[in-house]
């Protein structure tokens, strides 16, 4: 093993506070781009005529890239070189940026998107494993608190940058909002991060790799599919390739050598647990704010600016909860700090399901924004930390690329299921509101029109436009049919962090076994490879 500007015996490298900054950024290019396209979905559909599935495909083809490859890449990184890594990671995202701002048709556009998430996947999952490797002790679970915090904040602040761009200009401009970001970022990157921290010479598990790449992207486009007229076949297809490659990807860990994802870690509670735990929280929060920019502008009527301002609490409040989470872990441990947030994360879901209807004020908008916020920024760090702290420091890159999996399969998984409960549930009540029409309308629905009525809001806005004498009956149907969609979506939300908060109150240790387990863990750290291997 190779090691270059380890920790200091403050437990942080030197110019810590730069390069830790320089990660976060890094970082921060990748969460900008993962929540940026949700504010301008109703531009895009309107402009590129697309139906709710395609909506969604759009809005998870960013994190869809970097979960299905995150693994993988981590690995390569901590084989290869984890700063060579994040250099590729920066350059990919360039032109992702410049293929999605100029893309004339969706699938170009969801190309892009799935590209830019493959730049995020080199890039992401190196900037923990580096703060993993150059931190050490509390100084490390801080520097994760600033991590986590920021990064999330920087997803929510994404839809208000982009906001106040479509304010002025095209969609497209939102994709090159990172741009500037990216080419300062890789500077700062090839200038001030250390090369050659605890990485490992051991091959890589290529086939596993390939094998996880299969599984996340197959299981992701299925559950979009479900949904889509005439693609329930290929939808099935996909769920049958996911649970192949998943069978085949567990045989292939239990007898490799050198596993990609090493099981015997992956099975200790305070990682599996936390990982679970982390999906939620993070698809949670991806998930809400997908459904509640459509909602704000379709809906209520907001600009995209006034959308993006709208999640400003969200934004603030995890800035604000992310540090202090770092403080409850050392006073009450991993899991009374990640229900703390759950409660939050719940108590969201509560007021969108309860209060968001065609004339709810910002408040209510503001309160369920700002109760996720909270739960995320306290959810955040014990999640990852419990990773980062259940294996040894030359698994560094597992760890991370669990901890990135958390908010990447966690934001496409739940914006998949919610943005297909949303679609499922406004194509049926369109269908019934057509049903139940004056017998003069029904004369004048053809099969046709009913079909675009049902492919998004967009689309009924624009069947609005054609039909003026009908025009405030439709856009009023697309908007009860979207409220309709949306509220089983905040259901099935609500269940998800009931699931995870029953996981995370029965099954992670309490505050001293989960101590005990820490010291035990970080012991097989310093003792070495070869040891643990005993």
């Amino acid at each position: 093993m190779t090691q270059t500007a380890a920790p200091t015996a403050t437990g942080k490298p030197r110019r810590a506070a730069l390069v830790l900054t320089t990660l976060i950024l890094a970082a921060g290019v990748a969460n900008l781009n993962l929540s940026v396209a949700n504010v301008a979905l109703p531009d895009i559909g309107t402009s590129l005529d697309a139906s709710q599935a395609a909506l969604n495909l759009i809005a998870v083809g960013f994190s869809l890239g970097l979960a299905a490859s995150v693994l993988y890449l981590g690995a390569l990184g901590d084989r290869y070189g984890r700063k060579l890594m994040l250099v590729l990671g920066m350059v990919v995202s360039l032109p992702a940026c410049v293929i999605a701002a100029t893309a004339p048709t969706v699938e170009i556009l969801f190309a892009a998107r799935l590209l830019g998430g493959l730049g995020a996947g080199m890039a992401y999952p190196t900037t923990l494993a580096l703060i993993t490797a150059l931190w050490s002790g509390r100084s490390r679970i801080a520097a994760i608190a600033l991590w986590s915090a920021i990064g999330g904040a920087l997803s929510s602040l994404g839809p208000l940058t982009a906001g106040a761009i479509l304010g002025a200009a095209a969609w497209g401009w939102v994709f090159l909002m990172t741009l500037p970001l990216a080419v300062v970022t890789l500077v700062l990157v090839i200038v001030l991060v250390p090369s050659h921290v605890n990485e490992t010479k051991d091959p890589v598990d290529n086939a596993g790799g390939v094998l996880s790449v299969v599984l996340i992207g197959s299981l992701v486009l299925g559950i979009n599919f479900v949904v889509v007229p005439g693609m329930l076949t290929t939808a099935w297809v996909l769920f049958a390739i996911a649970v192949v490659s998943g069978v085949l990807f567990v045989l292939r860990q239990l007898r490799a050598r050198v596993p990609l994802y090493d099981l015997h870690y992956a099975r200790r509670r305070t990682f599996w647990v936390g990982a679970l735990g982390g999906i939620i929280v993070f698809g949670s929060l991806m998930g809400a704010l997908y459904i509640g920019q459509q909602y704000m502008q379709n809906v209520l009527g907001y600009s995209p600016l006034q959308s993006g301002l709208a999640i400003l609490p969200s934004t603030l409040l995890m800035v604000v909860a992310g540090p202090v989470s770092g403080r409850l872990i050392g006073r009450y441990g991993s899991r009374a700090t990640m229900l703390a947030g759950f409660a939050f994360c719940l108590i969201g879901f509560i007021v969108m399901w309860t209060f968001w209807d065609v004339g709810s004020g910002y408040p209510v908008v503001g309160i369920a924004y700002a109760a996720l916020g909270i739960g995320v920024g306290l959810s955040g760090t014990p999640t990852t930390h419990s990773l980062t702290s259940s294996v040894p420091v030359w698994k560094a890159g597992m760890a991370s690329g669990t901890a990135d999996l958390q908010r990447d399969l966690g934001s496409s998984i739940l914006t998949s299921i919610l943005g297909a409960i949303l679609t499922a549930g406004y194509a049926a009540s369109i269908a019934s509101s057509v049903a139940g029409a004056p017998a003069n309308v029904q004369s004048e629905v053809t099969s046709g029109i009913e079909t675009t009525l049902q492919k998004s809001f967009s689309s009924a806005e624009m069947t609005a436009q054609q039909y003026p004498q009908y025009a405030e009956g439709i856009t009023s149907a697309a908007r009860d049919s979207f409220l309709a969609g949306a509220d089983w979506a905040y259901l099935a939300g609500m269940l998800f962090v009931v699931i995870g908060i029953a996981v995370v109150f029965f099954l992670f240790p309490k505050k001293k076994p989960e101590f005990v387990l820490t010291q035990k863990y970080e012991a097989e750290s310093d003792a070495g490879p070869v040891a643990a291997a005993r």
